[in-house]
């Protein structure tokens, strides 16, 4: 599964790029993250405990991960990805982020590949889609009030 999403605003590249290079902050802004703590560096890279939860009318759907900031390049491109030390193959997670200046702001492409079956299907990415949507006013909410 390949979700994209893209927001482009009023704010500098910077302001941005501080709420999306930090895992910590995603609970304020993306439901999708119902939980991220920093955790030590996995082989040398930042790394955080995520917690992922969605409703599904009923019910939730919930994963633990741990995820690394594989790159970056401050305050262009932030990508996390799984990695779990526990000896078991796992499905892949990443997550990209862009931010480009543009004349009187930015704009930030986000794109989230999932390599396995659990979130998948019809139901389940129509509930991503329609939280990534109601992040994104949460995101300029934040913009508008402070920086992280």
């Amino acid at each position: 599964m390949d979700l994209d999403a893209e927001l482009v605003c009023d704010y500098s590249s910077d302001a941005v790029f501080a709420w999306v290079d930090d895992l910590t902050l995603y609970p304020q802004w993306m439901g999708l993250v119902h939980h991220a703590s920093e955790i030590e560096p996995v082989d040398g890279q930042r790394a955080w405990n995520v917690e992922l939860r969605a409703r599904l009318g009923l019910f939730a759907r919930s994963k633990r991960l741990v995820m690394v900031r594989s790159e970056c390049d401050s305050p262009t491109l932030a990508v996390f990805e799984r990695r779990e030390h526990d000896g078991r193959e796992h499905s892949m997670w990443r997550l990209t982020t862009r931010v480009s200046a543009q004349s009187g702001g930015c704009a930030m492409h986000m794109q989230l590949h999932y390599g396995g079956a659990l979130w998948t299907g019809g139901l389940a990415e129509r509930v991503l889609h329609d939280e990534i949507k109601r992040s994104r006013t949460r995101l300029l909410t934040l913009l508008a009030g402070s920086t992280p």
